[in-house]
């Protein structure tokens, strides 16, 4: 699972000089809204409320914000519009790439993903045709703080995670991703720091193309999740470190 680690690190400095913040806090809040309006308002007995609104928290978002995506969720708003679709295609070099999008306009939607599938060198293939690669799993991201990276893993299987991975002192330890709250709360309580924790698509096996096809795959899917209704993006491409040095330089 080691791939992962890489994107992380590309999405980290995006978001790091990301000047588009309106844009994320209508990702997040819709993520938000579409939680609410399927588990219920309170975050202590939704589990994926409560991821929602801490990856909220995460990007500062205003928590009246927040409570307004809930009250729109819970209530008949703008929530009840809104519809979640999985989208699927082949980048440059063959990558397979799974897009989920919330949407209150499937047709406006499906526009949009393919043309910027086929702007960025790709395809959009039919349902099914790459999701049977990926697996829900739990992904929790730990700050070191100048502690023994693999002793850092290990107290992190101890709190409940099922593997982990190291990555240039990033550390990811993956979970059932019904375990990743719990698993949270016994890694802060152990007062490791915990950058993020999130339920992702992990690609069950991956696949190593070319620099210069890996390079646009990733293009490709900063386009697509440059789109206001896409919500996240996952690929099974295996990033060389030549590719990651490229695409981090920019």
């Amino acid at each position: 699972m080691s791939g992962h680690s890489k994107w992380s690190q590309i999405k980290r400095q995006k978001g790091a000089t990301d000047a588009r913040r309106g844009q994320l806090f209508t990702k997040l809040g819709r993520e938000v809204t579409v939680a609410a309006r399927e588990g219920g308002p309170d975050p202590d007995a939704n589990p994926r409320l409560r991821m929602a609104v801490q990856r909220a928290r995460e990007a500062n978002m205003p928590m009246e914000t927040v409570d307004r995506a809930i009250k729109r969720g819970s209530g008949s708003g703008d929530g009840a519009a809104l519809e979640e679709i999985t989208y699927e295609g082949y980048g440059p070099g063959g990558a397979a790439i799974l897009v989920e999008a919330l949407t209150d306009n499937r047709n406006r939607t499906v526009a949009e993903v393919r043309n910027a599938f086929t702007r960025g060198g790709g395809s959009l293939g039919e349902s099914g045709c790459v999701a049977w690669n990926f697996e829900s799993r739990g992904i929790i991201a730990i700050e070191s703080n100048g502690q023994d990276a693999e002793e850092v893993a290990l107290q992190a299987i101890d709190a409940g995670a099922d593997d982990f991975s190291v990555d240039d002192g990033l550390i990811e330890v993956y979970t059932d991703p019904g375990e990743v709250e719990r698993v949270r709360s016994a890694l802060e309580q152990r007062s490791l720091i915990v950058a993020s924790a999130e339920a992702a698509m992990v690609p069950k096996t991956t696949l190593e193309i070319d620099q210069k096809d890996a390079v646009s795959v990733a293009k490709l899917m900063e386009r697509l999740e440059d789109l206001e209704d896409v919500q996240r993006v996952y690929t099974n491409l295996e990033l060389s470190e030549e590719a990651l040095q490229e695409l981090t330089a920019r």
